[in-house]
């Protein structure tokens, strides 16, 4: 009889430890998500829990429930609560133009 293979969910936030993978998780999502917005808000979220939503929402004046709501995937924050959050975080988006 095979040996039942046990598998436990994958969290990304254990992942993210400095800035810098912070940073780069999140420009990853935001160069896969080809205009998916919840794949960014996604990776905000795995970012938020990996830096503590309780100090999160202290450092942005939003509720903790209303981050965890808004960051789910399928929440949908308002552009001001991403710019609020990414602040907060120490992270920035940037743009730079598409090759063609």
């Amino acid at each position: 009889m095979a040996k039942k293979l046990r598998t436990r969910p994958y969290d990304a936030a254990t992942y993210l430890r400095t800035e810098q993978e912070c940073a780069l998780y999140l420009q990853a999502a935001i160069d896969e998500s080809d205009g998916d917005p919840a794949l960014v808000v996604g990776a905000l979220g795995d970012i938020a829990r990996a830096r503590g939503m309780m100090q999160l929402a202290r450092d942005t004046g939003l509720t903790r429930e209303g981050l965890y709501k808004a960051l789910s995937p399928d929440g949908n924050p308002s552009f001001a609560t991403v710019m609020k959050v990414c602040k907060a975080l120490g992270l920035k988006l940037h743009t730079e133009a598409v090759e063609t």
